[in-house]
């Protein structure tokens, strides 16, 4: 019984469609829009079966100098000098462009007998207000620019006994010798307390000391 029962509601469904067919246009019952209250969850065309293409390599370098260097405490002083200078920043913020950085440690910087952004004999030639105003502060941003490009190495990794120079111009050659089981950089003879960090564009290097480049 049931399927005659079935077997008869499908007749009459078909001769309803059949005749509704026949009705003219005005006069057919309207289809009701059938849009779903929400959206579909996933996307509506099926996704593709063709093999995905090649991964992009992720950029050369990864973690950088730039992203490093204020993570240290003992070395913040030199840190925020190293964001001073444009020409210096750009450089350990670029995945290109290797660099190791001698970072003396604070007290190292505090113990110096002046600041970094002075010089003795400006202050011989223009007394006490040698770094007041416009131009003062241009001999200090050149001072310090001095002091920074003379602790960064455009070089690494920098092998043992290796000579190089620093970014300063006109500074001499440089090199670091194993004595004692410690990292230390000649000629000064300073000691490195330890490297900090190793990344993509280099490596920093927390000495002991300030190197003597004046």
């Amino acid at each position: 019984m049931r399927f005659s029962a079935l077997y008869c509601i499908q007749i009459l469904a078909t001769t309803a469609s059949a005749q509704l067919a026949f009705l003219p246009y005005d006069i057919r019952p309207k289809v009701l829009d059938q849009t779903p209250l929400m959206d579909p969850v996933g996307p509506v065309i099926p996704p593709s079966h063709q093999p995905a293409g090649p991964e992009k390599p992720p950029p050369k370098g990864g973690v950088l100098i730039s992203d490093v260097m204020g993570r240290d405490r003992s070395i913040n002083i030199f840190a925020g000098f190293t964001r001073d200078i444009a020409s210096v920043s750009s450089r350990l913020d670029n995945s290109s462009l290797n660099s190791t950085v001698l970072a003396p440690r604070n007290s190292a910087v505090e113990k110096l007998p002046r600041k970094p952004w002075e010089d003795p004999k400006e202050y011989e030639a223009l007394g006490a207000n040698a770094y007041e105003g416009e131009d003062g502060q241009d001999r200090a941003h050149r001072n310090l620019m001095r002091f920074v490009e003379a602790h960064v190495i455009p070089t690494s990794p920098w092998s043992e006994g290796e000579k190089v120079k620093t970014l300063l111009d006109g500074d001499r050659e440089i090199w670091w010798e194993t004595k004692d089981g410690a990292k230390v950089i000649q000629p000064d003879g300073i000691e490195v307390d330890s490297v900090a960090s190793r990344v993509g564009n280099g490596e920093v290097w927390v000495l002991k000391g300030v190197r003597n480049y004046a």
